[in-house]
């Protein structure tokens, strides 16, 4: 009977340490979030934050879900659940969250650049601030995948897959290198009506599907279908997509539009590339691939107020800052995520929703199981490489350093003074 007391008691002690414990851990997390909410700038946007946020993550979950490394005859090969299972497109539609990122990249663009220009700052300075936050996380993924590709080869792996796990993981460089372009072509674009890259876009599908031009024809979309988008952005930031018909426009006439060129004009459903697939509607863009990013963007206006009311919330906000501050990061080594949790689970054998052919719903529902897994790795990759994506010479802290430094050697001149005025009196 004593036993069974001093067991109780014993579990009922671990079990209120234990909730103790979660509410010290609840507090501490309330308190960062609400230092986060007191230091934002009462006149910051944060739908801006919060749509930047949602696209990235869309990107990532989205790349998590219908990308398979597939083991076959030694050698590894990227697959895709809609590869077999074409049904789950609507998947693609949910993630495949580009244009929302480039409508709020050109937003922000254009009004930081308005706003350097007003404070007297050139151009070349506003580029370099704009730049050196993409380039320097892609520098340490070049180092690293570099690294591991020429160790793979000298110890004997396949040469097809190192090609794919390298080309899998430096694929988010490709959306880095046109960000980049935009980012520096923003003085000439910030008055571009985005109707005249959605014309190119309109006109290269004509020529390449319609009249049998050539297939290279194709990648003047890589830069005309994400200026649409962009172009938007820069139109939201002179104030000409304030009103809700404008979101309504865009949302309607997209999803219209979109659903015209699927079933009438031979386009994939999938807004993302299917292996195997004749044609793709993102490798690179294509004029179905615009329209649906422009009743994305379309939906994403009419949210900005809602967003606004949400992110009034302090552990919302906080959450929201913390992945903008880290967006690059989060985004360049997803795919480093996913291909560490494969490799590193080889020799348990081949794990459903990870080892194995994307075949059925049952490796749909194994894979969502694995994505915590991902997301203790991405976190892992986070960990180690976050400080790359923020300035490594923090000008202001220093400032406000040598600044509080000589408040306090005046303040002590000050004392000193007084005290012989006293002393001499």
């Amino acid at each position: 009977m004593r036993e069974q007391t001093l067991s109780h008691t014993t579990d009922g002690t671990r079990r209120t340490r234990r909730i103790r414990r979660i509410r010290l851990d609840t507090d501490r997390i309330r308190r960062g979030a609400a230092r986060v909410d007191a230091g934002t700038p009462p006149g910051r946007d944060r739908a801006v934050d919060a749509l930047r946020a949602f696209a990235i993550l869309g990107v990532v979950l989205g790349h998590w879900l219908v990308t398979a490394l597939v083991a076959d005859s030694g050698t590894l090969h990227t697959a895709s659940p809609l590869q077999d299972m074409p049904w789950l497109a609507p998947i693609s539609w949910v993630f495949q969250t580009l244009a929302v990122f480039f409508l709020v990249g050109g937003h922000v663009a254009t009004r930081g650049y308005a706003s350097a220009r007003a404070r007297g700052a050139t151009y070349r300075q506003w580029l370099t601030g704009r730049l050196s936050r993409l380039f320097r996380p892609a520098a340490a993924v070049l180092t690293l995948w570099t690294v591991t590709a020429v160790a793979l080869l000298l110890s004997g792996t396949d040469f097809e897959t190192v090609r794919t796990l390298v080309k899998l993981a430096l694929s988010p460089l490709w959306f880095l290198v046109v960000f980049a372009g935009l980012t520096a072509a923003t003085p000439l674009l910030t008055r571009l009506n985005p109707l005249w890259p959605l014309a190119v876009v309109l006109h290269v599908d004509l020529i390449r599907f319609g009249l049998g031009g050539p297939s290279w024809l194709g990648w003047v979309n890589v830069a005309a279908g994400w200026l649409v988008p962009y172009t938007l952005g820069a139109a939201w930031t002179r104030g000409e997509l304030e009103r809700a018909r404008a979101g309504w426009v865009l949302l309607a006439g997209g999803a219209a539009a979109t659903a015209a060129l699927v079933l009438w004009a031979g386009y994939p459903a999938s807004m993302v590339g299917v292996p195997g697939g004749t044609i793709s509607n993102l490798d690179p863009p294509t004029l179905a691939a615009v329209t649906f990013g422009l009743a994305q963007c379309g939906l994403a206006l009419l949210l900005r107020d809602r967003l606004r009311r949400s992110m009034r919330r302090p552990l919302a906000w906080s959450a929201v800052a913390l992945v903008n501050l880290s967006a690059m990061t989060i985004f360049l080594w997803h795919q480093t995520a996913l291909m560490a949790t494969t490799a590193t689970t080889i020799p348990a054998g081949h794990l459903l929703g990870l080892h194995t052919r994307p075949d059925d719903l049952t490796w749909v529902a194994a894979r969502v199981a694995w994505l915590p897994v991902f997301a203790l790795a991405l976190t892992i990759c986070w960990t180690a490489f976050r400080t790359y994506e923020q300035d490594p010479r923090p000008r202001t802290v220093r400032t406000g350093s040598r600044t509080r430094a000589r408040a306090r050697a005046r303040t002590r001149m000050r004392i000193r003074i007084r005290a012989k005025t006293l002393h001499r009196a």
